[in-house]
């Protein structure tokens, strides 16, 4: 799939954020491909876990989308997609958590993070470096 045929806005309450859905691991080469023209962020989601739902509630009511137009934002339901998620943390070199937050840039990680340490203003200020 191409990533325009995958893109969906999710809605999760009052969400500005126009989320692409991150559903196969064939999508990784895909973001690795668009990092190196711009930042992508992935949010990897747990529908089970109240922490998760905090996370991705914080974040999406602090997104300003007039400042990320040029970064693409990946929503990965971990729960479903578990295998994806596998995936994600072994392409990236990164430690499986959930919540958690990739940016990827130039086909790498350049920052993640977890849990409560998942801010708007933190991840606003790594994906405008």
């Amino acid at each position: 799939k191409s990533l325009n045929s995958t893109k969906k806005k999710r809605v999760f309450g009052m969400s500005n954020i126009n989320w692409q859905e991150l559903t196969s691991a064939q999508q990784i080469a895909d973001i690795k491909k668009l990092s190196t023209d711009q930042k992508v962020i992935i949010f990897k989601h747990s529908t089970r876990c109240p922490i998760s739902s905090m996370a991705l509630s914080r974040l999406e009511g602090s997104w300003d989308a007039s400042t990320h137009t040029d970064t693409a934002i990946f929503f990965l339901d971990l729960i479903r997609y578990r295998e994806v998620s596998n995936a994600v943390a072994e392409q990236f070199g990164v430690t499986h958590q959930s919540p958690q937050v990739i940016v990827v840039e130039n086909e790498k990680a350049i920052y993640d993070e977890s849990h409560t340490g998942i801010t708007y203003e933190e991840l606003d200020a790594r994906v405008k470096a």
